[in-house]
């Protein structure tokens, strides 16, 4: 079975979507079989009673990924809600044990596997049980992907501390430029991180990118050392 690593946010839009596309282009290029997963989405609402799993094509797509996309998100929501109350709105129950049976299923056929949660580590899949449990049910390390602008130092430095708590391994976090033009904040705030945590940052992206969807280039930018012990030898 393949290596896994699950990628988080300080936050809901902060480019999670971004940057594990960004990551499955590069590993893909690099000639490793990549799989992705997104166990539950919300806000999938697209009218005329479509429901489209944006985040979930977009992985699927940037992973060159054959799983279907019924099992990339086996859990789609209408509303932009935490899933555990999307799924109570919709009298639906997501069954945690089923989607780790489709996570070793994509992780067996693949080197390895991408797993992207919703907004944060504390965001519940069930009302007493959060991403960072179905993280550390499958030992899956994290990548924490923390929007660049003001606030992100406690942000970033209280996801970390609860990762931790949960005993969850960090691989690094990526500081995501969200502004258009960067603040004083966002211009000083890599400097100030490396004195208040041991975890590494994985890198710094920008707005101009992201908002033109530009992975492959992003990708680029990423110190990809990290991920020497997950993948099998070229």
């Amino acid at each position: 079975m393949g290596q896994g690593i699950f990628i988080t946010g300080t936050d809901t839009g902060v480019g999670k979507t971004f940057v594990a596309c960004a990551l499955a282009r590069l590993l893909c290029e690099s000639g490793y079989r990549v799989g992705v997963m997104k166990p539950a989405e919300t806000g999938c609402d697209c009218g005329d009673g479509e429901i489209a799993p944006r985040d979930a094509r977009a992985l699927k797509a940037a992973a060159g990924c054959e799983v279907s996309l019924d099992q990339i998100c086996p859990y789609q929501f209408r509303e932009p809600l935490a899933p555990s109350v999307a799924a109570e709105r919709e009298r639906r129950r997501i069954d945690v044990e089923r989607l780790m049976d489709i996570y070793r299923e994509i992780g067996a056929a693949h080197d390895i596997t991408l797993v992207e949660g919703a907004g944060g580590l504390m965001v519940p899949l069930l009302p007493s049980y959060t991403y960072a449990d179905f993280a550390n049910a499958l030992k899956l390390p994290v990548i924490v992907v923390a929007a660049n602008k003001l606030g992100v130092l406690n942000h970033l430095l209280l996801t970390l501390e609860h990762a931790s708590c949960k005993g969850l391994s960090v691989l690094g976090y990526i500081l995501n430029d969200t502004e258009r033009a960067p603040s004083l904040a966002a211009q000083t705030n890599r400097e100030a991180l490396f004195s208040l945590t041991a975890a590494p940052c994985l890198g710094e992206l920008s707005y101009a990118g992201a908002a033109a969807g530009e992975t492959a280039e992003a990708g680029a930018a990423l110190d990809t050392h990290f991920l020497n012990p997950f993948l099998p030898r070229r």
